[in-house]
């Protein structure tokens, strides 16, 4: 399933959408970042509620398919420009980390 695809089956609110044909291979949640980093994989859906410039490099650095900020969080226009400009899928979802990653099964 594409980020585009699944934005759409979950009805998730697209941030920015730079690569929405990347195929997700599964999903990740955490928000401790160095963890994230070093267990997300590359093509995962990452689900987490922070929302910072640290965000945007760890998704790049790990290669995720998309950010999902869940419980409504979302990017300020800087942070937005941001993730546009690294290429990374930004998503958010009003639902909380655990309800999101459900929804995400439920959407497979």
């Amino acid at each position: 399933m594409t980020v585009k695809e699944l934005t759409e089956k979950c009805g998730f609110t697209a941030i920015c959408l730079p690569d929405g044909d990347r195929e997700i291979s599964g999903a990740y949640m955490g928000d401790l970042l160095s963890w994230v980093m070093g267990r997300a994989q590359a093509d995962n859906a990452w689900i987490t509620i922070m929302s910072n410039v640290n965000v945007i490099a760890v998704a790049s650095l790990a290669d995720t398919a998309c950010v999902i900020l869940a419980e409504g969080v979302t990017l300020d226009e800087e942070l937005t420009k941001t993730a546009e400009l690294k290429d990374i899928n930004v998503l958010s979802s009003p639902l909380p980390s655990f309800e999101t990653a459900v929804k995400i099964a439920d959407c497979v």
